[in-house]
């Protein structure tokens, strides 16, 4: 079974980027090396950064992508834990974690420290440089 992740915002756009050092994190989700656990809420708010920030040409690409991956996992929480005070916003990806059962989510934004601080409901976070490496260190085994 493929390991399953949430990816914050930020480091996908980070992960698009055709020269960025995080471009591998892209491509082994292409790939299947991984699943990708959304809702509907961190769907949307991919869309909209991405259509900020890109073309509407890319932005429609990876939308259908994301549709039609067979290694997404869609699941819309039942219950919001409300873990993140410091950015309210965060908790869809706490939220869908924790409804996905996903081993961790990649962030580097420090405002997730709250929710690893919680002694319940267990929620793992990593680095962006640390799933990296994890992703090269998979392939070398």
């Amino acid at each position: 079974m493929t390991k399953l992740i949430v990816l914050d915002t930020n480091c996908l756009l980070q992960a698009l980027g055709a020269h960025s050092r995080y471009r591998k994190v892209w491509t082994s989700f292409v790939e299947g090396k991984y699943t990708l656990c959304v809702s509907n809420e961190i769907m949307h708010e991919y869309e909209e950064i991405l259509k900020q920030r890109s073309s509407p040409r890319a932005s429609n690409m990876f939308m259908m992508v994301m549709n039609y991956s067979s290694n997404v996992l869609t699941k819309d929480p039942f219950f919001k834990f409300g873990l993140i005070t410091k950015d309210p916003d965060d908790n869809k990806f706490v939220d869908c974690a924790i409804a996905c059962g996903a081993e961790y989510i990649v962030t580097d934004d420090s405002h997730f420290e709250e929710a690893t601080n919680s002694p319940f409901p267990l929620v793992k976070t990593k680095h962006l440089d640390e799933f990296l490496q994890e992703l090269y260190c998979d392939e070398e085994a």
